[in-house]
């Protein structure tokens, strides 16, 4: 399954995943816990533990330090 996942301040990443992905997975391909991140999808966030049905994502991270 071929997703595209955007990561405002970031760039987009093209991800290869699995046929059985969550979203949770698409935050870890791109280095995040789902800890620190939401998946949105349609700018609605999703539940890390459903499966991936989108083409594209955007993974907003909700803390920064610095």
């Amino acid at each position: 399954m071929r997703v595209t996942c955007a990561v405002p301040g970031d760039r987009e990443h093209d991800l290869d995943l699995p046929a059985d992905a969550t979203y949770g997975d698409v935050a870890r391909a791109v280095g995040y816990s789902v800890h620190e991140v939401s998946v949105l999808v349609d700018g609605t966030p999703v539940p890390e533990d459903a499966p991936v049905e989108a083409d594209r994502v955007t993974v907003l991270r909700l803390v920064q330090g610095g």
